[in-house]
């Protein structure tokens, strides 16, 4: 009777030891399937190599994706050099630190004080007139104009030909 007793006390320790190298088994393919995903979601961002001062036109070759380890990360980052190439800085970016897109700019397509040119087009009838900006505006922006004949002060979008298009009252 005793050994039979023996004999069931060592069986049910090999089973458990089986359940537990199965247990075991199963758990490292749970956290290799798990590092597989964390891979195919690393996430880059972009980082300038040297300080980039505001003002400065950011180029390809003082940028350098990274991989993000910090999972706390604030959002709004740039993750690709594409994606800021040929912007303009408004703050100072530091080497080695994110570059959030809210930093950067399109460059200026009129600048303050100089010369454009009006465009008023009302169906039929086109007027262009000469009008000096009141200040800095990229593509797309709506600024005020002075007309450089009446002195007249009005409202346009700046378009990608450098013309201000002037809005009807």
């Amino acid at each position: 009777m005793m050994f039979r007793l023996i004999a069931a006390l060592r069986k049910a320790k090999t089973l458990s030891a089986s359940r537990h190298a199965a247990l075991a088994a199963s758990a490292v393919l749970v956290g290799l399937f798990a590092a597989d995903a964390a891979l195919a979601d690393a996430r880059m961002a972009v980082v300038p190599k040297r300080t980039i001062y505001p003002g400065e036109e950011i180029q390809a070759g003082l940028l350098e994706e990274v991989e993000v380890t910090n999972p706390n990360i604030v959002k709004g980052y740039a993750e690709n050099i594409g994606q800021v190439d040929g912007l303009i800085t408004k703050r100072t970016l530091l080497a080695g630190r994110v570059i959030l897109v809210s930093a950067l700019r399109e460059p200026f397509a009129v600048s303050r004080g100089t010369t454009v040119q009006l465009v008023f087009d009302n169906g039929a009838m086109i007027l262009r007139a000469a009008g000096t900006p009141l200040q800095d505006a990229a593509i797309g922006e709506l600024i005020k104009v002075r007309n450089k004949d009446s002195g007249v002060i009005v409202s346009g979008t700046v378009m990608e030909d450098g013309t201000v298009h002037v809005v009807a009252r």
